[in-house]
């Protein structure tokens, strides 16, 4: 299988590090590609209408994209236990974290475009204090959720890989927040997060 990625994306390291959670890398050739709403990447777009990684590739397949889509689909490839619980309460919560920390990237992409690469005559201040304002509320959220559940899990995934983009681009911090600042230095130090370093930086013009 190919996986379209970018290497400054969350939503495609979320998808790299399920992969190799749950054994799956190797499976998985890994191509680079840069995506911007201001700069189409056809190759992309050939293969998912958002125009937007993660894509996987699967031979004689359709196509899959989004990464809740594709780390669902992986789930189904291996014997291990799953990090989409089935059923349950581990289900809900592991499904919240994912959410909540889907919403932080999300918030981070929009506070970077109206702070940073929308031109500046065109950027609106009070946007910007509202993504903001979803980032630090949903920090505070994090550090009463995520001792919660002992089991490595999907939402647990979601919540690193998404924490790390937003320090990896200097949004605003979530380190004050001990429990989380505790718990995500641990998680970091995970051979699928060591092996799936954030670089480069948004190309959204040729």
């Amino acid at each position: 299988m190919q996986l379209l990625y970018q290497t400054h994306s969350p939503y495609a390291r979320k998808a790299l590090v399920f992969a190799h959670e749950v054994g799956l890398a190797d499976r998985l050739e890994v191509i680079h590609h840069e995506t911007s709403p201001t700069n189409p990447n056809e190759v992309v777009f050939a293969e998912n209408p958002l125009g937007k990684v993660p894509v996987l590739l699967r031979p004689g397949e359709s196509a899959l994209f989004d990464s809740d889509v594709i780390c669902a689909y992986l789930d189904t490839l291996h014997p291990h236990p799953k990090l989409i619980p089935q059923s349950g309460e581990a289900r809900w919560s592991a499904l919240l974290l994912q959410a909540a920390a889907q919403g932080v990237c999300d918030s981070g992409v929009s506070l970077r475009w109206e702070t940073l690469r929308r031109p500046e005559a065109l950027r609106y201040p009070p946007l910007a204090e509202g993504f903001k304002l979803k980032l630090v509320t949903t920090y505070g959220w994090l550090d009463e959720q995520i001792r919660k559940s002992l089991h490595i899990s999907i939402g647990h995934i979601a919540v690193a890989t998404a924490l790390s983009w937003i320090e990896f681009r200097n949004l605003p911090s979530w380190r004050e927040h001990k429990n989380l600042a505790a718990w995500m230095d641990e998680f970091s130090t995970r051979p699928s997060m060591l092996a799936t370093p954030l670089h480069g930086e948004a190309v959204d013009h040729r």
